[in-house]
C-alpha cells in the first residue's frame, strides 16, 4: 500500500509589524518585527510554520527550498529536513539559511499532524500536558512606569517569573533591577538578559550585585560568541544565579560546544533559528546527554508543543513581541493559566489557522 502523500505546494510571505513602543536592550534597538510565514499543501490540508528574521528568508524559501519540498511525501519530515540542509550547502548553515529551514520544518510538522488529524504534541509524543512559562520583555527603552507596570501585570496574571533587559546604561541596571523587584514583590524569580552587552569582569561585578534583589537568571552576560567569560561567570558567579545562553545556535556544533565547555548552567534554543521542530528536538537530545535544563526562546505558539515532548524543558519564554504578533495573526494561539501554556487538544496541528486578512495590511 503506498502510504505517500506529496506536498503540492509551497507559497511563502512576509509580515513586519511595529512595535507597540519604542524597544531596545542591551546592545540592539528596533521598532518593528518581521515574521517570514510558510504554507504547505498536501490532501487538501495546509500546515504552517514561520520564522522571525529578515524578508531575505522568503526569497531565499521561494528561491532554494521549495523545489525541494515540493513533491517530498509530507509523511516523512526530517527526511525532508535533510533534503533542504542539502540544498543549502553553498550557502551555509548559520544564520538566514537556518531561520528559512526552520520555518519550512515547522510546516512539515504541522501539516504531517493535520493530515492525521492529531494535535502536534500527540505527534511527537506528550511527556507532560502543559509547560512553564517566564514572562519576557521589560526592554531599556521602557521608562520605569513601563517596566514595572509590564513585569508586574504579568506577575498577577499568574506568572511566576519574568524577566528584564539590562546592559544599554549600566549605571542605571541596579535601580531598574531595584523596581522591578518592588514591582513584582518577593514571592516571584526575577530574570535578567544582557544580552552579550558586558565585558567579564564588569559582567561579574553586575552578578554580586544583582544578589541584592535575589536575581536568579543571568543571561548572556557577556557575548554568547565568549565560552571562557560564560564559563567565567558560571563558576564564580553567586550560587544562585543560573547563567544562559544559546539563542543565536543554528546548528548542532554551536550547542555541542556551549555544553562541552560548561558555559551555561540553561541551554536556550530557539526552534525559529536552530532548525525547526526537528533541530529543537536535537538539542534537547543533547541537553540530556550533558544534563543540562533546556529551556525554548521566544515564538511561543511554536514552542508549546515540542516543549511538552522534551525531557530537559525548564521553561517556555513567553516573549512580549512574538506573543502580541501571533496573537493578532493566528486564531488558536495559547495563553499562560497559572504560569503555563497547555496546547489546545481539540484542534490539529499546531493548533494555529492563519488570519489572512488581519495579516495583510503588514504584508512586504
Amino acid at each position: 500500500m503506498d502510504s505517500s502523500i506529496p506536498i503540492t505546494s509551497l507559497s511563502v510571505s512576509a509580515y513586519q509589524v511595529p512595535t507597540d513602543a519604542p524597544e531596545s536592550d542591551g546592545t540592539l534597538s528596533w521598532d518593528s518585527t518581521t515574521m517570514v510565514l510558510v504554507e504547505l499543501q498536501a490532501d487538501g490540508k495546509t500546515g504552517i510554520g514561520y520564522t522571525y528574521g529578515h524578508q531575505a528568508c522568503a526569497t531565499l524559501i521561494q528561491d532554494k527550498l521549495a523545489g525541494v519540498v515540493e513533491g517530498h511525501n509530507a509523511l516523512e519530515v526530517r527526511h525532508g529536513w535533510l533534503k533542504v540542509i542539502e540544498a543549502i550547502r553553498n550557502l551555509g548553515r548559520p544564520g538566514i539559511s537556518s531561520m528559512a529551514i526552520s520555518a519550512v520544518d515547522v510546516a512539515m510538522w504541522d501539516l504531517k499532524a493535520r493530515l492525521l488529524d492529531i494535535p502536534l504534541v500527540s505527534l511527537l509524543g506528550a511527556l507532560r500536558p502543559a509547560a512553564p512559562v517566564y514572562g519576557s520583555g521589560g526592554f531599556t527603552a521602557y521608562s520605569a512606569e513601563q517596566l514595572t507596570n509590564q513585569l508586574a501585570r504579568w506577575v498577577d496574571e499568574g506568572i511566576p517569573r519574568v524577566k528584564m533587559k539590562i546592559g544599554r546604561e549600566p549605571d542605571r541596571d541596579l535601580e531598574r533591577i531595584r523596581l522591578a523587584r518592588e514591582a513584582i514583590g518577593p514571592d516571584s524569580e526575577l530574570y535578567v538578559d544582557a544580552n552579550g552587552a558586558y565585558i567579564r569582569k564588569q559582567a561579574l561585578a553586575m552578578a554580586e550585585a544583582f544578589r541584592a534583589y535575589d536575581v536568579t537568571w543571568y543571561e548572556e552576560p557577556v557575548t554568547s560568541d565568549d565560552l571562557e567569560g560564560l564559563r567565567l561567570l558560571r563558576d564564580r558567579a553567586p550560587a544562585g544565579i543560573e547563567i544562559s545562553a544559546g539563542e543565536y545556535g543554528y546548528d548542532l556544533p554551536y550547542f555541542r560546544r556551549l555544553l562541552e565547555t560548561g558555559a551555561v548552567d540553561v541551554l536556550q534554543a530557539d526552534l525559529t533559528r536552530c532548525g525547526g521542530i526537528t533541530g529543537f528536538m536535537d538539542v534537547a537530545v543533547l541537553c540530556d546527554a550533558y544534563q543540562i535544563p533546556l529551556s525554548s526562546h521566544t515564538a511561543p505558539a511554536l514552542h508549546v508543543h515540542p516543549g511538552c515532548c522534551t525531557t530537559p524543558l525548564r521553561h517556555i519564554e513567553y516573549f512580549h513581541d512574538h506573543a502580541r504578533i501571533e496573537a493578532m495573526f493566528f486564531d488558536g494561539p495559547v495563553a499562560p493559566i497559572a504560569g503555563v501554556l497547555e496546547p489546545d487538544l481539540s484542534r490539529p496541528g499546531l493548533g494555529l489557522t492563519f488570519r489572512r486578512q488581519e495579516a495583510e495590511r503588514y504584508r512586504l
